[in-house]
């Protein structure tokens, strides 16, 4: 079985093609990494430097196979590397789009993912990039839309945050709605500095999670990518990827409140999420809207569950509710009173410990990140 890959350190080029080097050193330094290299694995009993020439003593461990956090194999060493002990982190790299045999030498080398050039450049970037910015575990994402119109979904992403910060977690909240008016409002900082959406519209390719993390306001012990009141400008997709994949990158929680229309940025984003939360009023006719907005939200979500905002006037409970719309029931959250005037006061929803809104946070993350780490939900 692979062992775990140790984080930090420098990835391992195997290859004798000069091209294919070429290349790997190429997008090596677009993902600012610093690559040990070597021709081929050697021999048990012999090791070989990057100029090719045996040293002995060494074995798979002196080239840096058992020890690097990432090992990319050229297709020309693949049959060379046989030996070598199995670990995670093993991918096997090439140009030849057609050659029937790769899955087979994948196999033998036990390589997690066949990477072809050029197609798989991005790929790798990423997978190099990440190496450099030690990336583990990826952050928890969860997105809030609502059934229907007024339905308390940006008011419940809000919370969510709020109280994953207050656990501890390391948490950025998105505003994935440019027409929702900005959520750093909610959170009293409209005037706090830091990067906007707009500020992304020309972003291509990898977007640092550091570099990320550190550029947004930070607001109750979170940070929040937010719209500005400014004129509407368009983040492209691709943009908007990159930007959601960095904030994922550094493990912890990412709360993204989500408009009803999916268009196709919001679908780059419902694929990034592990749980979509859907929060529908306790009424008929919401049920009846949300249904609509629960099909093209399903279109790309892998999870979408149901939130129930009070009770339905004609008698349905939250099951039933849940049921008609043909998703698991999250849970149900009464409507706080004085909820609205303490948020016009500058209070952020959430931040009573002891309201119906952050009891139902609170018992949402304990499930939910513990299911994540393996624990029982």
């Amino acid at each position: 079985m692979a062992g775990s890959v140790p984080g930090g350190g420098r990835p391992l080029i195997i290859t004798e093609d000069p091209l294919l080097l070429d290349d790997l050193l190429r997008l090596c330094a677009a993902a600012g990494a610093d690559p040990h290299v070597h021709h081929a694995l050697p021999e048990p009993g012999g090791t070989a430097d990057a100029g090719g020439a045996a040293e002995p003593g060494g074995g798979a461990g002196s080239t840096g196979w058992e020890s690097a956090p990432l090992v990319l194999v050229g297709d020309d060493a693949a049959r060379r590397v046989r030996g070598a002990p199995r670990r995670a982190g093993v991918f096997l790299v090439g140009r030849d789009l057609d050659d029937p045999h790769v899955w087979q030498r994948a196999v033998e080398i036990g390589a997690e993912e066949v990477l072809r050039l050029p197609d798989a450049e991005s790929r790798l970037v990423d997978r190099l990039a990440d190496v450099v910015e030690g990336a583990g575990r990826p952050a928890l994402a969860v997105g809030v839309i609502g059934g229907s119109g007024g339905a308390g979904a940006s008011t419940l992403a809000c919370a969510l945050a709020v109280r994953a910060a207050r656990a501890g977690e390391r948490t950025i909240l998105i505003d994935g709605d440019p027409l929702g008016g900005g959520m750093d409002v909610l959170l009293g900082g409209e005037s706090v500095e830091g990067l906007r959406w707009p500020d992304f519209a020309a972003s291509r390719g990898r977007v640092g999670a550091g570099a990320l993390e550190e550029s947004l306001p930070e607001l109750h012990d979170l940070r929040v990518l937010s719209w500005d009141r400014g004129d509407r400008v368009v983040v492209p997709p691709a943009a908007i990827r990159s930007v959601v994949a960095a904030a994922r990158r550094r493990g912890g929680v990412v709360v993204v409140d989500l408009p009803r229309r999916v268009d196709e940025a919001v679908a780059e984003v419902l694929a990034q999420l592990d749980l979509v939360l859907m929060v529908v009023p306790g009424e008929l006719r919401s049920v009846a809207a949300a249904g609509r907005v629960a099909a093209g939200v399903r279109m790309v979500a892998r999870d979408v569950r149901v939130v129930v905002r009070g009770r339905c006037a004609g008698g349905l409970d939250p099951e039933s509710v849940a049921g008609l719309l043909g998703a698991p029931l999250a849970g149900e959250v009464p409507v706080e009173v004085g909820l609205p005037g303490r948020v016009a006061e500058g209070e952020p929803p959430g931040t009573q410990g002891r309201g119906a809104l952050a009891r139902f946070c609170d018992g949402f993350w304990q499930r939910a990140l513990g299911s994540a780490q393996g624990a029982p939900a």
